[in-house]
């Protein structure tokens, strides 16, 4: 209010009155406040609200994501769940909104920030080639990031925490426990390329396949659905020499590759072992139960939104590494039908 009234040589009262659609100032005057206001890219404050008693402190969390995939993905519902318990506690509210992509949804951070709509963000998906950091901290808006920054963002971003997931270590426990199980033949069929936690999957299985001598190990891309993740199994397992085991980045696609096998005449685990990234209860539904990596996703929610609350709080920023999944093996994983010959090469 200060700067449009010295901007508009009024008084703040006169301010207010404007904005506000009081009555205390004349027609001419208040249309010359609020232009000045919008020069200055002022909105109504939903803060100020708050704290008058007409609202509750709010923050916010953007998806960008299309419909088809984000509407299969068990993950993100857990993940809220977390976040909204400790929000609830704080009596803040959450403002929810799915973007098709990143810039959209960095259009949405600056409405939001000028309109002062949140307090702050939680950021999920890091991308590889990611411009939300940089906009946050042009806009001085704290927020945590849900998943570890892309090697390349080496920082610093002074309002932002980052609460860190192991991808590179996960993948290595599931390849080293496949190849244990004499499987040489290793498909990873992966999420959305763009993703920072994409790449650092697909990364470790490249670093894993040199180190253990697995020329045939590799990762396809997909956009997490059930219809592309059943169509790339079908494509990797019609080739010449297909796959003895496959690695999905979510349980949904680890549920429809379950049923094509079945669908090609083969048999899981018989013919091809199948680990899900994720744990579901559809892991636990399909026949026979898949293996998963398992981990606590609604508590993955609760430290993220308990670290945006401390900076609220006014405390720094700082790196938080979440504890590394473990593996649960089911009755999708068997050796590799090779390895249980004789005379098997594996």
């Amino acid at each position: 209010m200060k700067d449009i009234a010295q901007r508009a040589g009024v008084s703040e009262s006169a301010v207010s009155f404007a904005l506000n659609d009081r009555p205390g100032v004349s027609a001419i005057t208040r249309d010359r406040i609020r232009r000045v206001a919008e020069q200055l890219g002022w909105r109504p404050s939903t803060a100020a609200r708050a704290l008058s008693g007409e609202g509750s402190a709010t923050v916010g969390l953007v998806v960008a994501r299309s419909a088809a995939s984000l509407g299969v993905d068990s993950f993100f519902l857990q993940l809220i769940s977390g976040i909204q318990e400790v929000l609830a506690e704080r009596q803040l509210g959450l403002l929810f909104q799915v973007v098709e992509d990143v810039e959209a949804e960095c259009a949405v951070y600056r409405r939001w920030w000028a309109e002062h709509r949140v307090d702050g963000v939680l950021v999920v998906d890091p991308r590889t080639d990611d411009p939300r950091p940089g906009l946050l901290d042009e806009l001085g808006l704290p927020g945590v990031v849900i998943g570890a920054l892309p090697g390349s963002d080496t920082g610093p971003h002074p309002g932002l925490s980052q609460v860190r997931a192991d991808d590179a270590g996960a993948m290595a426990a599931i390849v080293g426990r496949l190849h244990e199980l004499g499987h040489r033949r290793i498909v990873h069929i992966a999420g959305l390329p763009s993703l920072a936690h994409t790449d650092r999957r697909i990364r470790s299985l490249r670093i894993e396949a040199d180190r253990r001598g697995l020329a045939e190990a590799h990762s396809v891309t997909t956009d997490y659905s059930d219809t592309e993740g059943a169509a790339v199994t079908r494509r990797v397992l019609e080739q010449s020499t297909p796959p003895t085991a496959i690695i999905y980045d979510n349980d949904v696609m680890a549920a429809a590759g379950a049923t094509v096998v079945a669908g090609l005449g083969r048999s899981v685990p018989g013919d091809v072992s199948v680990v899900s990234w994720e744990d579901s209860a559809l892991c636990r539904l399909t026949v026979p139960w898949l293996t998963a990596l398992s981990r606590d996703t609604v508590a993955f929610g609760r430290i993220a939104a308990r670290e945006l609350t401390a900076l609220l709080d006014g405390g720094a920023a700082r790196t938080v590494q979440v504890p590394l999944p473990g593996l649960i093996e089911r009755g999708s994983t068997a050796p590799a039908p090779a390895a249980s010959e004789p005379g098997g090469r594996g």
